[in-house]
């Protein structure tokens, strides 16, 4: 039986976690293919709420699900740091082969001595490019045409290891990072399960070759990237509100209100199926320019119209156009900053 550690923290990872799980319970009915999960490596609880409560990473919170729906005892390690104690408790599972999406920690030799057939990386973008944090994010801000999954083996320098395994799909430019990083998942953890099972049955890991191509990299996100600036095309801001879903979100302010726009599509998208909406107006950048009951909110940019279908005040709800404009007197000829 092949011993797999997991290594991962957000709700993307968890689902391929889950995905895995399944499989490597199905795998005990093939003897020479069976593989098992038998720890999980995730970030320390996280602070949340006004009491301050610690909530567990998504990762540790399904394996959690899993022990105790199956009565299993996958040993769910959260450590600071990969420091020596932490590598004695990951040595004590007598590990085979580690597995890793989306951990966010840097891993020396040391760590990888730990594992005989050392790591498997799942990157979310067509290595070499967009080696990196943020691969989907920057997918959909550039307006890829494509996208795909890379599993490498894990190499000391940040996503150079060779490949085992690739795929690409077309993207729709409907995509937001969430809805991405599902599919990912699903596809991520499917060429997992099948490199596992022939790695528990060959005992050896699948042929690899080297990255072909020239490497771009993209960059940590921070908050003060989901914010808005009117004077870009309705195409870029319409890419920055998805690219941005769920986190860090997209955000203006409005009357010095600061108000997230949520949900937003560029007219020039729907407009030739609808003549009611207008490409582009003479209109400054950010103003609010009408309602339309069917479709949205209109708001022009530096080129194009953007039209808002889910908006949010600061400290209040999310809501629908319809039900926010309930509420939002005077709001229609305003200028968003």
């Amino acid at each position: 039986m092949l011993r797999v550690l997991y290594a991962g923290s957000p709700a993307a990872s968890s689902r391929a976690l889950e995905l895995i799980l399944k499989d490597s319970y199905m795998s005990a009915s093939i003897p020479e293919e069976h593989y098992k999960i038998v720890g999980v490596l995730t970030n320390p609880p996280s602070t949340q709420g006004r009491h301050r409560d610690l909530i567990p990473t998504e990762v540790a919170h399904y394996a959690q699900i899993w022990n105790e729906a199956r009565d299993e005892g996958i040993v769910i390690l959260s450590p600071e740091h990969l420091k020596q104690e932490a590598r004695d408790q990951i040595a004590a599972l007598h590990p085979d082969i580690f597995i890793c999406f989306a951990y966010g920690h840097i891993l020396g030799p040391k760590f990888f001595s730990l594992f005989k057939y050392g790591g498997i990386n799942l990157h979310p973008s067509i290595l070499p490019k967009y080696r990196g944090a943020t691969p989907v994010n920057q997918a959909i801000l550039n307006g890829d045409s494509e996208t795909g999954i890379s599993i490498q083996k894990m190499a000391l320098g940040i996503d150079e290891g060779d490949i085992l395994s690739m795929q690409r799909w077309t993207l729709t430019g409907t995509e937001t990072a969430e809805s991405l990083l599902k599919e990912v998942a699903l596809h991520g953890a499917i060429s997992i399960t099948t490199i596992l099972r022939y790695i528990a049955k060959h005992h050896e890991l699948p042929v690899s070759y080297p990255q072909r191509g020239e490497a771009s990299y993209c960059s940590i996100i921070k908050k003060e990237d989901g914010r808005i600036k009117w004077t870009d095309s309705a195409e870029k801001i319409d890419a920055q509100i998805r690219a941005y879903t769920p986190w860090p979100g997209c955000f203006t302010s409005c009357n010095g209100q600061m108000l997230k726009i949520i949900k937003a599509r560029d007219a020039a998208k729907i407009a030739f199926q609808d003549n009611s909406i207008p490409k582009n107006t003479a209109a400054v950048p950010g103003t609010v320019l009408s309602y339309n009951k069917q479709r949205g909110i209109l708001i022009q940019t530096g080129d194009g119209v953007l039209i808002a279908t889910e908006l949010q005040w600061q400290a209040k709800k999310a809501m629908d156009y319809k039900s926010f404009m309930n509420g939002a007197r005077n709001f229609i000829g305003s200028v968003l900053e």
